[in-house]
């Protein structure tokens, strides 16, 4: 489905689009039982191996088995793939993209109960050396997701600065990457069932609750992003970045 004026308005204004249990139950059900078998896979991993990213303790070492994230998830494992490219979503980035849509950089998060974390304040764009408002990064969260166990937060109207702020090395279980400083009472939690689909620009400010539950809800859950097949990003040039794939038109 095409997204309709208001909602296009609200990317614009916002700078994110929520679609609630976007994703058919069977195929939700689907995904979830290929992301079991990497985690599973994971498990049994002493140290972080290609693509398999270990979770952090305090000190910043990885934890044995347990799966922080895998980067190249689509590369790593081609089911999942599919999900990228499921009919529903491809419709709505069409109508922010236009016809012929790349996706890259895919990942998958698991975020296993007890501390985990996925990712501190960014905004996408600080990775990929550009300011362009034609990249459209994708969460996609294949459990029910809320503040307990990790749900998605973003400050609305943060990508219409046209700055990328700066970011600085995390430390802790934040040592894998580099974070910015947010003011955290202008940001928005996303709580949403599973299957939901959030579309935002790749200049949003947004981060993640670490996943605090007691009861030992997992929150599984993929980040991606698309931009024009003509959109050259020299770090990950299509046909040459191996995690670059065509997901629509050629």
């Amino acid at each position: 489905m095409a997204l309709s004026t208001e909602q296009k308005n609200q990317y614009q204004e916002e700078g994110y689009l929520v679609f609630p249990a976007l994703l058919a139950e069977e195929r939700r059900l689907w995904y979830c039982r290929v992301f079991d078998e990497l985690v599973e896979r994971a498990a049994r991993m002493e140290a972080s191996e290609r693509g398999f990213n270990l979770a952090p303790d305090e000190a910043g070492k990885p934890i044995p088995g347990r799966l922080h994230k895998i980067q190249g998830v689509c590369v790593e494992e081609e089911r999942v793939l599919q999900l990228a490219k499921e009919p529903q979503i491809l419709e709505r980035v069409e109508s922010l993209l236009g016809p012929n849509i790349d996706m890259f950089g895919s990942k998958f998060f698991p975020m296993l109960a007890g501390g985990a974390t996925s990712t501190g304040w960014h905004q996408d764009n600080y990775y990929f050396g550009t300011q362009s408002e034609r990249v459209v990064s994708c969460a996609i969260y294949l459990e029910d997701t809320d503040r307990d166990n990790g749900c998605l937060q973003v400050v609305p109207g943060s990508h219409r600065t046209g700055n990328i702020v700066r970011h600085e090395a995390g430390k802790g279980s934040y040592a894998h990457g580099h974070w910015a400083d947010v003011e955290e009472s202008q940001a928005v939690d996303l709580v949403c069932p599973g299957g939901t689909v959030v579309l935002f620009s790749a200049n949003l400010l947004h981060g993640a609750h670490p996943n605090r539950s007691s009861s030992g809800r997992t929150s599984y859950r993929t980040a991606w992003h698309y931009l024009p097949g003509d959109l050259d990003l020299p770090q990950f040039a299509r046909g040459i970045y191996k995690d670059r794939h065509i997901v629509r038109g050629q």
